[in-house]
């Protein structure tokens, strides 16, 4: 991808899954990667196993005075910040009417408030340097309703309004998008389905599979190139086929 060697590059949740892959893929392409995540074990693995990493951060993003520090440690390591892929997300997988409260302000602190946390720091510096790209995850699930996750769905519902606004102020400068993958076999997916659960989400995409998490980060890499410098406030959806003819909505 134009544009990406020598960029300063902040992956949240990125460590596993989804994160893990983007940060890989903005290292092949010559950037600069710090990977922010809560998992301190997953953290020091991820660090071990790929030592030209810039530097991982051990954070929180549901904290917001942790986020600000975090940001100060960022600082030191690169100096300030090109591109932020703001990937870190949890869910739940429950009924409506079994969500407690204390699980909808869990589910809401890091999907919704994390990302907040995290782009209205990274923005601060983008707006001081020489601009950027935020990159917000968010999903499918933000776009059609989905059985056994309406915490979740709310969530990322906000984030895709959130980017929306974000694009509007933070223009011209900073450039800012959300992706919203549909089924992906990441640990997280993994976790919450049984092999039959993940057959059968396989049977109504039209391409026949689950998602990558290289996928993913292939287009995370692309949105945040020069390639993609006339896209902002935009949704971009990775899923496969799946909702083009209302198939989401089955249970």
């Amino acid at each position: 991808m134009h544009g990406l060697k020598e960029k300063r590059v902040l992956v949240t949740g990125g460590a596993s899954g989804i994160g893990a892959a983007t940060a890989l893929r903005f290292l092949e392409e010559g950037a600069s990667v710090v990977v922010l995540d809560r998992d301190k074990q997953a953290l020091a693995a991820f660090k071990n196993q790929f030592p030209n990493l810039n530097g991982t951060i051990l954070v929180d993003v549901s904290d917001p005075k942790a986020v600000a520090k975090a940001f100060e440690t960022l600082d030191e390591l690169m100096g300030g910040l090109d591109v932020l892929i703001n990937n870190a997300g949890i869910s739940i997988r429950h009924t409506f009417m079994d969500i407690t409260p204390e699980e909808w302000r869990t589910v809401m602190d890091v999907n919704l408030n994390g990302v907040f946390y995290v782009a209205q720091q990274a923005a601060r510096r983008m707006l001081a340097g020489e601009g950027g790209v935020i990159l917000n995850m968010g999903s499918t699930n933000g776009l059609m309703g989905y059985h056994y996750y309406a915490d979740y769905n709310a969530s990322k519902a906000g984030v895709i309004e959130l980017t929306r606004s974000m694009a509007l102020e933070l223009a011209p400068k900073v450039r800012v998008n959300a992706v919203c993958p549909g089924y992906i076999l990441t640990p997280m997916q993994e976790a919450e389905y049984t092999p039959e659960m993940l057959h059968a989400c396989e049977s109504k995409i039209p391409l026949e599979r689950l998602g990558r998490p290289e996928d993913v980060a292939a287009l995370f890499a692309f949105l945040a190139s020069d390639e993609a410098i006339f896209i902002t406030g935009e949704t971009i959806v990775i899923e496969g086929g799946e909702i083009a003819g209302g198939l989401a909505s089955q249970p």
